[in-house]
């Protein structure tokens, strides 16, 4: 072992790819109508994105030893041992964190590394296992997520299980359910050889674009429902100001699927992530920001 080994590893866990799922953490922040302190938002942040998401992509390229590309890496290194090493180091830094910061924050990031190995370790797998693993990603990356980080700030019972802030919650999970079909789009071929019966797989090229668009308009809907109860007018208007771009770069590219199914491929996929993150981000943090 030496530390170019360690450095050859590091790109598979692939930091700058926990980028793409800030949108639920600035949503459960922005959801939040009691102040909180910034210094503990920052601190969630870093648990969850530094370490706790590049800890289970790590796990899962070291199950899955890609040959093709994945998500935010065009060409994979090979996997090596020394991967493992960096996932049980980061695991092990995120739990010490997220405890300094709060004893029930630290049990829910253990309880969403568990699971996450749970995803990916051959000896159980639910990855191989296209409803289940759907349903397993898009509640933890979703709703758990979304009040994860809301207990991480400080938020209390009260605040976790006030009705509209759980039923934005489930938006979450529902955007996920979206978004999540269409991050396996261009991974046919590799999912087939390994024996991963994916969601996308199930659906088909075309279906997993209408399974996606069906899934984002319920979200879209509930969202603006839920807004509207609130009395939260402008920040429904904010949203869908900043998600424009999403909707209209999602309608080209199903167009193209639809005429061409080669176009649902790495780039386009890694494009729609990044324009969808940003987006996203940019609505809710707008939200939370607005005095």
């Amino acid at each position: 072992m030496s530390v170019a080994a360690y450095r050859r590893a590091l790109p598979l866990l692939r930091i700058p790819f926990s980028v793409y799922l800030m949108p639920v953490y600035w949503f459960g922040l922005s959801a939040l109508r009691e102040p909180f302190s910034w210094w503990r938002a920052l601190a969630v942040f870093v648990v969850l994105h530094v370490l706790v998401y590049p800890a289970s992509n790590g796990y899962n390229s070291y199950y899955d030893r890609d040959e093709g590309s994945i998500g935010g890496l065009k060409q994979p290194p090979k996997v090596t041992p020394e991967l493992l090493h960096l996932v049980w180091l980061f695991d092990a830094l995120a739990l010490v964190g997220a405890l300094w910061l709060r004893w029930e924050f630290g049990a829910l990031v253990l309880v969403y590394l568990l699971v996450s190995k749970a995803y990916s370790y051959e000896g159980i797998r639910l990855k191989k296992y296209p409803l289940l693993s759907t349903v397993v990603v898009i509640v933890f990356q979703g709703a758990f997520t979304f009040l994860m980080t809301q207990v991480g700030v400080g938020a209390g019972p009260a605040v976790l299980f006030e009705k509209t802030n759980c039923l934005l919650a489930l938006v979450s999970s529902i955007f996920l359910c979206g978004s999540y079909p269409l991050t396996q789009v261009y991974q046919h071929a590799e999912d087939a050889r390994r024996g991963d019966l994916t969601l996308s797989l199930r659906l088909g090229i075309r279906g997993t674009f209408v399974f996606a668009g069906l899934s984002l308009l319920l979200g879209a809907g509930l969202l603006a429902a839920v807004y509207w109860w609130r009395h939260e007018v402008r920040h429904l208007l904010l949203f869908l100001l900043a998600t424009g771009p999403v909707l209209l770069l999602f309608s080209r590219w199903a167009l193209a699927v639809w005429q061409t199914p080669a176009a649902a491929d790495y780039e386009h996929t890694m494009r729609m992530n990044q324009v969808s993150s940003v987006c996203m981000s940019a609505a809710f943090l707008a939200i939370l920001l607005w005095p």
